[in-house]
């Protein structure tokens, strides 16, 4: 796409926290773009730097937590470099968040309907009338019935699937341009699972807002996102459509992921698995990241780190399966 359409640009970013044991590099130098209304998945296993990814992003990292370096440009604004008291307007009422566990990020004491209000009356000059019809209109957008007694009610006195409604409620109450779901249906059955993405799905496009789904589970992506990014201990090694991604992965770990998700038409005694464990981020291994889990690893997988690499104009992968040490350009 135009680089005109660009809403979201992420340039060699990292996030670090130094702590009594050393230095943890949660993010080390990721780079990648969201377009206006796009869908974009970031995906890998714990560990791998996503939620820190979506915190930087939403200006929410606190010490021992800080971004080093890189460039966070949203809708031509330099995010790193904003004071916190303009990166609390940007926060919630242009850049929206929703969590894995809705019941920890809704306060218990207050009803669903204040705090929705709070979050309509504090980013737009409206009063508190307008902001309750404005809460409850948005509680009925995302399906949930009966919606003047829901805002009226205390948040453990819903379902999960019902609070994260509520959830997704209030972050679209100010029409953000961006969401950001970090492991939206994670505490979830799988058939509230299903109607949480499908809901996701809908919204982003009757509002034309853009959302970065943060999963580890790529079998939840496949008919939501239009882009897939895979981390792997604080870098991207692979990005693609959701199609490539799918059809034709090129990154050893993304293989993998896939090779572990369960598929309906395809029956297995058991699923295939990734040998070993994400590294201990303050022992990072050299080389390529992966290569003590890799069952391609080669010798100067182990030596030299690969860069990314560009593959027939379709993907980005980091692995020296593909590139030579002439084509090693980031």
């Amino acid at each position: 796409m135009a680089r005109q359409n660009r809403l979201l640009e992420v340039e060699n970013l990292k996030t670090y926290f130094h702590t009594e044991n050393g230095t943890v590099p949660s993010v080390d130098g990721v780079s990648f773009h969201v377009d206006r209304g796009e869908t974009v998945a970031i995906v890998g296993e714990s560990g791998s730097g996503k939620s820190v990814t979506s915190f930087s992003i939403m200006g929410l990292v606190s010490p021992p937590g800080k971004i080093e370096a890189g460039h966070i440009r949203f809708d031509g604004t330099e995010l790193t470099s904003l004071s916190e008291r303009k990166m609390r307007k940007v926060r919630g009422n242009e850049i929206a968040m929703i969590f894995q566990e809705p019941l920890t990020s809704l306060n218990p004491v207050f009803t669903v309907g204040h705090q929705i209000s709070e979050a309509i009356l504090l980013h737009q000059d409206t009063k508190k009338a307008e902001a309750r019809k404005q809460g409850i209109a948005m509680l009925k957008r995302v399906g949930i019935p009966r919606a003047e007694q829901v805002y009226q009610s205390y948040p453990h006195a819903l379902s999960g699937g019902m609070r994260q409604r509520v959830m997704i409620a209030m972050a679209l109450s100010c029409n953000p341009k961006m969401l950001i779901a970090d492991e939206p249906t994670t505490a979830l059955d799988v058939t509230i699972q299903a109607q949480i993405l499908r809901l996701l799905k809908k919204i982003s496009k009757e509002v034309d807002t853009s959302i970065i789904l943060i999963t580890h589970d790529l079998g939840v992506v496949a008919e939501l996102v239009d882009r897939v990014i895979v981390m792997y201990a604080g870098q991207i090694v692979e990005q693609a459509d959701v199609y490539t991604i799918f059809k034709d992965p090129k990154h050893p770990y993304t293989q993998g992921l896939l090779e572990s998700t369960p598929k309906i038409h395809e029956l297995h005694d058991e699923l295939k698995s990734i040998r070993g464990v994400v590294p201990v981020p303050t022992n990072m291994p050299t080389g390529c990241r992966f290569h003590p889990r890799c069952p391609h690893a080669m010798d100067i997988c182990k030596e030299k780190e690969p860069m990314m690499v560009d593959r027939d104009g379709k993907a980005q992968v980091r692995c020296w399966l593909y590139a030579s040490e002439k084509e090693d350009v980031g």
